[in-house]
């Protein structure tokens, strides 16, 4: 039972994480490359490399604050609960 309140938990989790992911990432590009934003992919003012950096870059940070954020609620909620929320 207690499994089924972990959802929106997570939930919230998640987007906290998204928000935190969102913010390192564009301090990390603004200090790399001396912009605020990163190049979209269908911008012709930038390189492939550039491009393709950034994305790996961004897709890093972004999977790095994922399972951080993750793995701080499930220890959290087994502190709360006693309970491990995923698979023991």
């Amino acid at each position: 039972m207690n499994k089924v309140l972990y959802k929106p938990l997570s939930w919230v989790v998640g987007a906290l994480g998204g928000i935190l992911a969102g913010q390192a990432f564009k301090q990390v590009w603004t200090r790399v490359a001396g912009e605020e934003d990163a190049p979209e992919a269908t911008d012709r003012d930038y390189s492939w490399r550039q491009v393709i950096v950034a994305a790996a870059v961004q897709g890093a940070i972004f999977g790095a604050v994922k399972a951080a954020t993750e793995r701080a609620g499930a220890v959290g909620y087994r502190k709360a609960t006693g309970d491990w929320p995923g698979e023991e």
